[in-house]
């Protein structure tokens, strides 16, 4: 993990997880998560959920994440966290009236309020990385200013906020994502994991949706390919019983799908491999 405190107050932290561990922030600071790479969420005191993929970020109360429970669909994440301590007030912005408490009354006055990322603010965020290190913290100070400026114009109803669940929801979806990633040889319908988990359609493929970002089939045929990958590189097994163990019980399906995702057809990725 790189830290790097830029202003009086305005601390960063780079964090590649689940290895970092979140810093702990003060009471009635205002954070900044911005989701690199990956995704990620968390359940917060509230008892809500915010999920993150990647270029989306989130502006929240220290409060509400001091006991949130994280998790990470894609088993890693790269996360910028900015801390913004209450009276902090870079010199530069002074005059605007911009500072950490004006912003959590605007924009958070419901909880966290997570945003989806677009193309301004990736040329926010994306400028925190990879300058060169004689201009790096000239880089992170100017970056951060236009951040905050950014922020001061959002309005809590704006177009690209994101919609929260409840965490039971989040839970619940990650409970059906475990049960279909460990039976991939069975292919379960929507209505048929609506009926098990007593949960509406349309509300299970929008909360898998914003949790794991694609849909079930999407996402499970990723799982189902990854999977006979790893067979047709450890195992003698015929490519029949690997399709038939993925989920496929047409060998020519299987093999369509296997080419789409790898580029090749499954005898010739085991060759290569």
């Amino acid at each position: 993990m790189l830290a790097a405190e830029i202003f009086s107050g305005v601390r960063l932290h780079f964090l590649s997880l689940p290895g970092d561990a979140i810093p702990g922030c003060a009471v009635g600071e205002l954070v900044v998560l911005y989701c690199r790479a990956e995704r990620v969420g968390w359940k917060t005191a509230a008892g809500s959920s915010v999920n993150l993929g990647a270029g989306d970020f989130c502006v929240c109360p220290s409060e509400l994440l001091a006991s949130a429970e994280f998790y990470f669909p894609n088993d890693r994440c790269e996360l910028l966290c900015i801390e913004l301590a209450d009276g902090a007030e870079p010199e530069l912005i002074a005059d605007s009236g911009v500072t950490p408490k004006l912003l959590k009354d605007r924009l958070c006055g419901a909880g966290c309020f997570p945003h989806t990322g677009n193309e301004q603010t990736e040329s926010i965020f994306s400028a925190f990385y990879d300058q060169p290190e004689e201009l790096r913290d000239a880089y992170l100070r100017v970056k951060t200013l236009e951040l905050l400026l950014y922020l001061a114009k959002l309005k809590p109803s704006g177009r690209n906020q994101m919609t929260q669940y409840q965490a039971e929801q989040v839970r619940v979806i990650r409970e059906i994502h475990d049960l279909l990633a460990s039976n991939m040889e069975r292919r379960f319908t929507i209505e048929e994991l609506s009926h098990k988990y007593l949960m509406n359609q349309t509300t299970l493929k929008a909360v898998f949706k914003s949790v794991y970002g694609e849909s079930i089939a999407a996402h499970m045929k990723e799982h189902r390919m990854e999977k006979a990958a790893a067979l047709l590189h450890e195992s003698d097994m015929s490519i029949a019983e690997i399709g038939r163990l993925v989920g496929y019980e047409s060998q020519s399906k299987f093999t369509a799908a296997f080419k789409e995702s790898y580029g090749c057809l499954p005898k010739e990725y085991r060759k290569k491999v």
